[in-house]
């Protein structure tokens, strides 16, 4: 998986003292930046390449105080790029021109004299959102949820690269696949991404929660029943197998089939044949099979809580997927994904994160996995009142860790918490820590990125 690529930039102002120093402000950051003098050159640089994000100035040398030009851009950049966000930069700055610029698509408003601290915050914030979305977009058909709805699977790390390989690997075969890992890592969207990269793609996915199945519904759930197979059976009832036909049946939390059931699933593995509760007529099973599971089936199995023969059908490949205290490159991305799905549903403003948030989102170390980071997320879009999330929005209190002794550490892990520690005592402030520690701002991010704070 190749790293993220470099940032790109594209600026349109007609003053060229402008474009030259916010120039020299991107590069400092790694980041590559067009100047255009103009709206229209804008529009053409945005059809021939595409940009992370739109910096425009709204007031050109034909009007130089009105801003109609560079609202006029503002209206007609979507017909170039849907996507591309833009923010607007002008030295003739009044409260109504700004609310004017935000209703036509703005995602924030500068006014020159610019802060720099605060323009680089505003642009990693859109470049964040703008590579969250991008992703989603790319890999929706893949790793939507039945009937697409759910999140995507946004997966930088190098952590996630295996699953990914693997997906596309075993994807387009007909092989059962036994997806583990911890609760709330991903395992129904792996599931979704293996029969959209199937040829079955075109027909059902069908999910069974099977710790939720008690062990008398089990062969009526899978399977179906006839009418009068039973007290309740006052009608013929589609099985899960049967409602799969010809797709793929995602079995989740297979640890917790009961053992007396266990056989009944194997002879179904092992004969793609099934019959209904109270019928005698054979069908064929013509389904993908994925099994999901949080547990350790070898240890169940030594424990003889589950049958070797069923978990040598279930395993014939293997996905792991780790947790998410080790896909600290995927926070930053997950947190756009998710901010930008609860800000359309909750209706709120909100643009990103201030830094401190980020770094705590960084700092915790998420038990519950990708399912607790998206309530952090919602929580933290419920409660902002502001244009970016706090970190005290989030609600994930103080993270202690017990301090390791340096005598037991290599220089690298001495460099790590040491900058772990000083980011905390700032209160995640970044530039404070870089200060406190006598770096500069990009040798300090420089370490962040490598250390995955």
């Amino acid at each position: 998986m190749a790293a993220a690529p470099v940032p790109r930039l594209l600026l349109a102002d007609d003053q060229p003292d402008v474009g030259e120093a916010l120039r020299l402000l991107f590069k400092a950051e790694g980041w590559k930046t067009e100047v255009v003098s103009s709206p229209q050159a804008a529009l053409e640089a945005a059809a021939r390449t595409e940009f992370d994000l739109l910096i425009a100035d709204l007031n050109y040398a034909r009007d130089t105080t009105s801003g109609q030009e560079g609202l006029d851009l503002l209206a007609r950049i979507p017909s170039v790029d849907p996507t591309l966000p833009v923010v607007v930069m002008t030295a003739w700055a009044t409260v109504d021109v700004a609310v004017e610029a935000m209703r036509r698509g703005a995602r924030d408003f500068i006014q020159k004299p610019w802060d720099n601290a605060r323009v680089l915050a505003i642009v990693r914030n859109q470049i964040a959102l703008r590579r969250a979305l991008r992703d989603g977009e790319r890999l929706a058909a893949a790793t939507t949820a039945q009937q697409g709805q759910g999140p995507v699977l946004i997966a930088r790390s190098v952590a996630m690269r295996p699953v990914l390989e693997l997906i596309e690997r075993v994807g387009p075969s007909d092989a059962t696949v036994l997806i583990t890992g911890e609760n709330g890592t991903g395992k129904g969207l792996v599931a979704a991404a293996l029969h959209a990269a199937s040829s079955r793609s075109a027909r059902p996915f069908i999910s069974v929660n099977m710790g939720g199945l008690s062990e008398t519904l089990f062969e009526s759930e899978l399977f179906g029943h006839v009418r009068g197979a039973f007290t309740d059976a006052k009608s013929d009832r589609v099985g899960r197998f049967e409602m799969a036909e010809g797709g793929t049946l995602f079995l989740d939390e297979i640890a917790n089939v009961p053992p007396g059931q266990q056989s009944k699933l194997l002879r179904v593995l092992e004969s793609r044949t099934y019959e209904r509760v109270g019928s005698s007529r054979t069908q064929q099973a013509d389904v993908r099979l994925v099994v999901a599971t949080n547990a350790d089936l070898r240890a169940e199995v030594a424990a003889g809580r589950f049958r070797q023969d069923l978990l040598f059908r279930l395993n014939t490949i293997e996905i792991h997927l780790p947790p998410l205290r080790d896909r600290r490159e995927d926070l930053e991305p997950l947190a756009y994904y998710f901010l930008q799905q609860q800000r359309t549903r909750y209706r709120k403003d909100i643009t990103g994160f201030e830094p401190a948030a980020l770094q705590a989102l960084q700092a915790h170390s998420w038990p519950g996995n990708v399912r607790e980071f998206s309530h952090a997320i919602e929580r933290g879009v419920l409660l902002g009142n502001g244009p970016l999330v706090r970190a005290a929005d989030l609600g994930l209190g103080a993270v202690r860790e017990a301090a390791p002794r340096l005598e037991d550490m290599n220089l690298e892990e001495v460099e790590r918490f040491l900058i772990k520690q000083t980011l905390a005592r700032c209160g995640g402030n970044a530039m404070k820590a870089a200060e406190s520690l006598g770096l500069s701002r990009s040798a300090f991010y420089r370490r962040l990125e490598k250390y995955g704070l």
